[in-house]
């Protein structure tokens, strides 16, 4: 696959002194869905509204679809959707009506029915003729949606689109994701919930402090970050791991129920015949044996608390 989105070396400092962006290079390829990972502030919304045109960059270049974002503005742009964090609408607009206009925005010849079918998958087509200040929350989050898809975008930016919604338009929002790239449309996604990340992503990538950390697959990321958890419960509680194992990468846990035995599964050996050799030499009896893959979660904090360091 080729890259649809090409960013180089993309800066973007304020007035302020504060330096948003510290060159950013990115290239995200057709049809695959990216999934963004930072804590707050570390810049995931000014790259989305700097590749958007929304915000100007200091410095570097982004290109979408071969139409760079400055020089062929307007037909980048128009290979791009955004369903932003905000929910800015025209609160006494109805909903046919904003999302009608919002591809007319884009330069788009009149479709109705496509709006239609639009407004029909995220269960707005009973909302059709109502305003925009008569909706619940969710109705509008869905609203953004259909804004987004309107001009049938062949990217398409989901700036945390789930936060604060309901179970039903989640489900919603992640069946229509598997739509659009069943479609070829490659989707940048930035979220908090890490599970939905690790559920749906092609690949992932972790922005802290203005700068890209890492973008890996993800089966490959948690491949060779990923380390596994041994939990041996015990028949009998401890207050601390007892000297002679020691030596043994052991913690307590369980309120003293439990011990927890960490390894690299890259590693040549686990260590797991000697572990339960010492256990047996210490005198301790095992009541039970369960084992615990690292999450993506586990390995974004780590990443992030290793750059805050």
């Amino acid at each position: 696959m080729s890259a649809i989105l090409s960013i180089r070396d993309l800066k973007k400092s304020y007035a302020s002194g504060q330096v948003a962006l510290k060159g950013v290079t990115l290239d995200i390829e057709e049809g695959e869905i990216l999934a963004l990972l930072g804590p707050n502030g570390a810049g995931k919304t000014t790259l989305i509204a700097t590749v958007c045109g929304i915000v100007n960059p200091t410095s570097g270049s982004v290109t979408v679809g071969g139409h760079d974002i400055q020089r062929d503005y307007r037909a980048a742009r128009e290979m791009i959707g955004l369903v932003p964090q905000e929910v800015a609408l025209e609160p006494f607009e109805k909903v046919w009506n904003t999302v009608r206009l919002s591809r007319g925005l884009f330069g788009k010849p009149k479709n109705d029915a496509l709006i239609e079918r639009i407004l029909k998958r995220l269960s707005l087509w009973d909302k059709r003729t109502a305003r925009i200040n008569e909706l619940s929350g969710g109705m509008k989050r869905r609203v953004l949606i259909a804004k987004a898809l309107s001009h049938e975008p062949r990217v398409l930016f989901l700036d945390e689109p789930t936060a604060g919604v309901d179970v039903e338009l989640r489900k919603d929002m992640w069946d229509i994701v598997a739509e659009l790239k069943a479609q070829g449309v490659t989707i940048i996604l930035t979220t908090h919930y890490i599970e939905e990340a690790e559920a749906i992503a092609d690949r992932v990538g972790v922005i802290a402090k203005g700068e890209i950390l890492l973008v890996e697959e993800k089966a490959s990321l948690m491949d060779r970050m990923g380390k596994k958890q041994i939990e041996l419960q015990l028949a009998e509680p401890l207050d601390a791991v007892p000297e002679a194992l020691a030596h043994q990468n052991l913690v307590v846990g369980g309120d003293g129920h439990s011990l927890v035995y960490t390894y690299d599964t890259r590693g040549p050996r686990t260590g797991l015949t000697q572990l339960l050799n010492d256990l047996a030499a210490a005198g301790l009896r095992l009541r039970d044996v369960q084992t615990r893959q690292s999450s993506l979660e586990d390995i974004f904090v780590d990443l992030v608390r290793e750059n805050a360091q």
